[in-house]
């Protein structure tokens, strides 16, 4: 979820593209230089000229300090090269498909009551769920979560590029407090400030989220209604998302072919579902994309592009669409991409985990999950065993040197 020349959403949380991006000032990860008073002291008159009460004001700013290590984390994003068959298998893990079931399984009448009032499907919003936060896990929290005012104000206080795009933030998670649909304790979110089980930053809490548990309040936290229903809610007012249509389909594509047609007219070119299933809604409309040459085509219609808007990124609204399906009973692609493998287990990745904490590269837990902490284990391990690339992708070939003994 985005506006318009900010960092995504998303993005700032996870790739570490938007923070590279972003000119990080020359300061320690230390306490705050006396500037951060002044500037507190200007921002104090234009955050009440916006509605902010001295109340809240006096709560949550009076006595706060800046978290300074936000500019460390915006240094120290990690970088992984991916090609896009690595970015989709760790993104549609075992892991996920599996806990995606049992979440499913546990909110089975949320997600039917959310398709009956919005169209959208259950498995595109699973698929969100469990990238943006692990189905709402409290360890995801507790781990990596940290206090968002401290966060905001140091960028707002001393991003260079973006001041004015933090300040607008700072200002609407004082307006979250302000209106009593939280506390600045509960308001726990990654070093940019996005929160909650689909990762919202405030202006998205302000301006898109809505009470769908009929609480009398707002909510990313908690149970995952708000979160769910305003997230479909989202896909269809700015994603456009279409009811009753799938996001699209896995094809076999004869010839160099592109453009946009209904599924009739792709059939009728020779372009046919990749498991020989008849396309459900011919008269559907649908773009042709070969995203790898010799790789998997497919056709993709509107509710791909709905996902998108969520993050502006192919691989992710991909990775998101073939998660949703997964966890939905469908195999994997049936084309593989050039030069791929498939993904691990959960049991594999496991092993992974506990031989290379074994080895001496902490993964930060072994529960199967890949997550950064277990992509540098990876990228070290690969660089010190003499594997290249040493792009911290941990596969079948990361797992065999492991069991080799490194």
């Amino acid at each position: 979820m985005t506006q318009p020349d900010s960092p995504t959403r998303r993005t700032l949380l996870r790739s570490g593209l938007g923070a590279a991006a972003l000119l990080v000032p020359a300061l320690p990860a230390a306490a705050a230089p006396a500037e951060f008073d002044a500037w507190r002291d200007g921002f104090r008159g234009r955050a009440l000229a916006k509605g902010i009460s001295q109340a809240t004001w006096t709560r949550v700013m009076a006595r706060l300090e800046p978290d300074m290590t936000v500019f460390k984390e915006m240094r120290n994003q990690p970088e992984f090269k991916e090609q896009l068959w690595q970015y989709i298998n760790r993104r549609v893990s075992h892991w996920r498909v599996i806990n995606g079931k049992a979440a499913l399984a546990k909110n089975e009448a949320l997600f039917a009551r959310i398709e009956k009032d919005f169209g959208v499907e259950r498995g595109t919003l699973l698929a969100l769920w469990g990238v943006e936060s692990a189905f709402g896990d409290p360890l995801v929290q507790q781990n990596h979560m940290r206090p968002v005012f401290p966060a905001l104000a140091a960028l707002a206080w001393n991003e260079p590029r973006r001041k004015a795009y933090w300040e607008t933030e700072l200002t609407n998670a004082l307006k979250i407090v302000d209106r009593g649909w939280s506390t600045p304790e509960e308001m726990r979110g990654s070093w940019a400030g996005a929160m909650g089980h689909t990762q919202w930053m405030p202006e998205v809490w302000l301006n898109v989220g809505f009470d769908y548990d009929g609480d009398g309040k707002i909510s990313p936290f908690g149970r995952p209604d708000d979160a769910l229903g305003s997230t479909a809610r989202y896909l269809v007012n700015r994603g456009k998302y279409h009811r009753g249509e799938h996001w699209g389909y896995e094809v076999r594509a004869p010839g160099n072919m592109s453009g946009s047609r209904t599924y009739a007219a792709w059939q009728a070119a020779g372009v046919t579902r990749a498991d020989g299933q008849p396309f459900p809604q011919p008269n559907a409309t649908a773009q042709l994309w070969i995203p790898v040459e010799g790789g998997p085509a497919f056709l993709l219609g509107p509710n791909f592009y709905s996902v998108k808007s969520y993050n502006p990124a192919m691989s992710y609204a991909l990775a998101i669409c073939h998660l949703g399906d997964r966890i939905l009973g469908a195999p994997p692609f049936l084309q593989p991409f050039p030069g791929s493998e498939r993904a691990l287990t959960l049991a594999e990745v496991q092993e992974m985990q506990k031989r290379l904490t074994a080895a001496g590269f902490d993964t930060g837990g072994t529960d199967g999950r890949v997550g950064n902490d277990t992509m540098k284990a990876i990228r070290d391990f690969q660089a010190k065993a003499g594997l290249t690339p040493a792009d911290g992708y941990g596969g079948l070939k990361v797992l065999a040197k492991l069991r080799q003994g490194g």
